[in-house]
């Protein structure tokens, strides 16, 4: 195939640059990019995992601790903790772009070491004392956390492939795989922590995230800072890019699905007491702790399709994977909706269909690491790497924010019918908006042929 030909060729292509390019900034560009190898790559993913899986666990651990508080007269309702998940989300959401942008002008492993370090910092000064205060910065120190590490990490990524397409694809795959296994983890290491150690949990999950932070400085050991100069001449490529212009509403669109199934509303539909004959409708209302399986189960299947897609996207245009990751969305949700009204089938048929959309739903976990590496490869000759992905760190936020109210004005008058149709609907528009993506990608390639 020709990525392996890739493969094979590059320290050979590696050596005939640095012969020919004689300026000193090229020959550190091409080093950066070039002689990653593929094992600190996986080292960074690995320190990423480990940060999702402390941020998810950290949730679970905050939850259980405000409900021990409650019950021991500590003022704690609903409310504070709504807002405190609020908290460190919009501190993420904010920093990213600063962030990613910082990253431009420092080498990123830097970043993301004290980026995880202060994560350590927050998580363990949650329970020094029952005080709102200290559990409000808490989860803004944790929420800057993720933005400290994420923006530079892709930056990163994207910087170490930009000479091989195939590879940039599988890391973008494995990028993925790393955040679905921090949120499918995270909920049973914060569980059983608190089982077993109580308040030294939050000990133990500081030290989770200093042991992310040695992993992504060793990973990212081969970074490079550009300097203060080409970070603001990047930033001003990134705002000017017009692939980043056409691929962010679509961005943003396939974010709010993400936000419309995994928002509280999917949690209050499935355990409210039934309001409709639909078969969905407050399916767990008896049992809600079910809803933590469910929620691993789907992850376990969108995490397989994001591993198959890890093997299939280095040999596929990455604007075809997006195309059929996007229009496998419309047969899961037609799926869904006869599951939904499958209440008097036979309970083999219904496991039948189950298997069915599951098989779409791993075709559709295409889309991200096709976006991602799409995004990457634009960025090859650009300065502003950073500053784009924490860009669509930020579209990522807005999207799932969009996609929560959607849900809970549909799933109000239409219960799950609702979410579906709304999900229908933001493929639909999410493909028409591809058509841009792809003209533009069309236009660029006539240009360099011609």
């Amino acid at each position: 195939m020709k990525t392996g030909q890739q493969d094979n060729d590059a320290p050979l292509r590696i050596r005939e640059l640095l012969t020919r390019e004689g300026g000193a900034s090229q020959t550190a560009v091409q080093v950066e990019s070039n002689t990653v190898h593929s094992r600190d790559l996986g080292t960074a993913i690995l320190g990423h995992a480990m940060l999702r899986v402390a941020g998810s666990a950290s949730s679970v651990l905050i939850g259980v601790y405000l409900a021990q508080l409650g019950t021991s007269g500590f003022p704690v309702d609903a409310g504070l903790i709504g807002l405190l998940g609020a908290t460190s989300f919009a501190a993420e959401l904010l920093a990213s772009i600063p962030f990613g942008w910082a990253s431009d002008a420092i080498a990123p492993r830097w970043l993301m070491l004290c980026g995880a370090l202060v994560g350590a910092v927050g998580v363990r000064i949650f329970a020094l004392a029952p005080h709102v205060g200290i559990f409000f910065l808490s989860r803004t120190l944790e929420g800057m956390a993720a933005a400290a590490v994420t923006p530079p990490l892709l930056a990163f990524l994207a910087a170490s492939t930009s000479q091989n397409a195939g590879l940039r694809a599988r890391v973008m795959s494995f990028f993925e795989l790393s955040l679905l296994a921090g949120l499918a983890l995270g909920g049973v290491v914060g569980t059983q922590f608190w089982v077993h150690l109580r308040l030294s949990s939050f000990s133990f999950l500081a030290l989770t995230y200093s042991m992310c932070a040695v992993f992504l400085f060793v990973g990212a050991r081969k970074s490079h800072s550009r300097g203060s100069r080409a970070a603001v001449h990047g930033l001003k490529q990134a705002l000017q890019d017009p692939a980043i212009r056409t691929l962010a509403p679509v961005w943003l669109c396939v974010n709010a699905v993400v936000g419309l199934w995994l928002g509280p509303t999917t949690t209050f539909l499935l355990t409210q007491k039934p309001k409709t004959i639909q078969f969905l409708d407050g399916i767990y209302a008896a049992t809600p702790s079910h809803v933590g399986w469910l929620l691993l189960g789907y992850t376990c299947v969108f995490g397989a399709g994001v591993f198959c897609w890890s093997f299939v996207l280095p040999r596929m245009a990455v604007r075809s994977a997006m195309y059929i990751s996007l229009v496998a969305m419309v047969p899961v949700c037609f799926s869904l909706f006869a599951f939904n009204h499958s209440g008097a089938w036979n309970p083999a048929v219904r496991i039948g269909l189950l298997v069915v959309t599951a098989l779409f739903i791993m075709v559709e976990s295409g889309f991200t690491p096709a976006a991602l590496a799409w995004l990457a490869g634009t960025l090859v000759k650009s300065e502003g790497k950073g500053v784009a992905m924490g860009i669509y760190s930020v579209l990522l936020g807005i999207g799932a924010i969009v996609g929560s109210l959607l849900a809970g004005w549909l799933g109000k008058i239409l219960r799950f019918d609702g979410l579906l149709l709304g999900t229908v609907g933001l493929a639909i528009v999410a493909l028409f908006l591809l058509r841009q993506v792809t003209e533009l990608e069309s236009r660029e390639a006539s240009h360099e042929t011609a």
